[in-house]
């Protein structure tokens, strides 16, 4: 017991006690987890990466060419990561049927999984936006107030003030947005498909997408009244001009004969 004592208050005594424990720390560390995970990942996405290569040949090759270096067909994929594949495949836009001005939404024809295949491939070509998660689309406890400042202030000129669309030159078009899911919206300003500009986090913020996602989500549940009443479609200031020239005038137009009738009635009597 002694000299047990005696080893216990020896100088390096705590040293070889810290450094044992250390050593436990460590083997624990390396027996369970992390390298078995992080292999395990990394397996996983070659397999999505090469199954998304094996879609993406059969798919996308002809027109946007074998590497993503993109076509006269079709433009280069390099750079425009998983975020853009999602929306493109994920509303029915890719592959596109023919060439045109505007690729148009359509159903879809590849599952989520083969989506997610997809994008990993293209995102392996070149960095670029990555998918959203749920938690960064989500509107849940968003400023509507706010959303709906930001899209009028970015956005109402292509879609109009509600999200209800509008026309673009050379055949393009903004597309209406009732329906259109929060992550697609989402995607798009991440994005800026077609002739839309992007809107990536150093110039709107997560949560000002959100505000905005939150804005559309309101308008088109009906849940937000029209301040002048009778809300003529939610189309603008082209309905409701046409509204009053021809309504607002007609009635001018009506009074001012009526008024007329009366008057020549009365001198005749």
């Amino acid at each position: 017991m002694k000299k047990l004592s005696a080893r216990r208050r020896h100088p390096l005594a705590a040293l070889v006690v810290l450094l044992f424990a250390l050593a436990v720390t460590g083997g624990l560390y390396a027996a369970f987890a992390p390298a078995d995970k992080a292999q395990a990942d990394t397996t996983a996405q070659s397999l999505a990466i090469e199954e998304g290569k094996k879609l993406y040949s059969v798919g996308c090759a002809s027109c946007h060419g074998t590497g993503g270096q993109g076509t006269s067909d079709g433009p280069s994929l390099v750079g425009v990561g998983s975020a853009a594949v999602d929306f493109q495949v994920g509303t029915g836009r890719m592959p596109a049927q023919q060439p045109g001005a505007q690729m148009p939404k359509k159903p879809k024809i590849y599952t989520q999984a083969e989506t997610d295949q997809l994008g990993a491939y293209i995102a392996s070509l070149g960095a670029g936006p990555i998918k959203p998660t749920e938690d960064q689309y989500s509107p849940e406890g968003a400023n509507v107030a706010k959303g709906g400042e930001l899209f009028r202030t970015n956005c109402a000129q292509c879609h109009n003030f509600t999200g209800k669309g509008g026309a673009l030159t050379g055949g393009k078009y903004a597309p209406e947005l009732d329906g259109v899911t929060p992550k697609h919206i989402y995607e798009a300003m991440q994005t800026g498909p077609q002739n839309m500009p992007s809107f990536p986090e150093s110039v709107m913020p997560e949560k000002n997408k959100q505000d905005i996602i939150a804005y559309l989500g309101t308008v088109a549940s009906g849940e937000s009244e029209s301040p002048g009443g009778l809300e003529l479609g939610g189309l603008g200031p082209v309905a409701e001009g046409l509204f009053g020239w021809v309504f607002g005038l007609g009635a001018l137009i009506a009074v001012a004969i009526w008024v007329a009738a009366r008057t020549a009635k009365a001198k005749k009597s």
